[in-house]
């Protein structure tokens, strides 16, 4: 059995945060970006919900992992979607790929793989954004996650109130 790592109060800040996290990043890209393909996109982003807040103190829940991880998995998923018109093959590529860039570049984020696949299979509206989806929507939900979690992390640990 697996020691637990995580205080009971770090346990319900971080499931309230992920709520809020994800929450926030749906209504993001589906209201405001009005993207089709929401589930895809949302897959990746509540694989790192679940990496930033469940294991905050692993090295692939920090910024840059998450950040870098999902931009460079999405600037080969589009990329692979371009040069590879077999969807199967452009897939199993732009995974390889991006873990060998994310090895290189120190940012392994293992949700990396699900943003390099929905790059490819996305569907129509993902495809139409083109190299932008790096930006809208991988951008903005890793920034919108972070800023959640740096915001529990800050309400968590510096509120005398909440104090085990």
């Amino acid at each position: 059995m697996a020691m637990r790592t995580m205080s009971d109060k770090e346990i319900y800040f971080s499931i309230v945060g992920a709520f809020i996290a994800t929450l926030f990043a749906s209504f993001f890209s589906h209201k405001i970006l009005e993207v089709e393909g929401i589930p895809m996109i949302l897959a990746s982003t509540g694989a790192s919900a679940m990496l930033i807040f469940g294991i905050p103190h692993s090295p692939v829940s920090k910024p840059w992992p998450i950040v870098g991880g999902h931009l460079v998995s999405a600037v080969v998923g589009i990329t692979a979607y371009y040069c590879i018109p077999e969807s199967i093959l452009a897939s199993s590529i732009a995974i390889a790929i991006s873990m060998l860039a994310m090895h290189y570049l120190a940012c392994m984020h293992p949700p990396g793989g699900a943003t390099a696949v929905t790059a490819v299979i996305g569907g129509t509206n993902v495809h139409e954004l083109g190299y932008y989806f790096v930006i809208v929507p991988v951008l903005f939900n890793s920034i919108i996650l972070l800023s959640v979690a740096m915001a529990v992390a800050t309400f968590r640990d510096k509120n005398p109130f909440l104090s085990e």
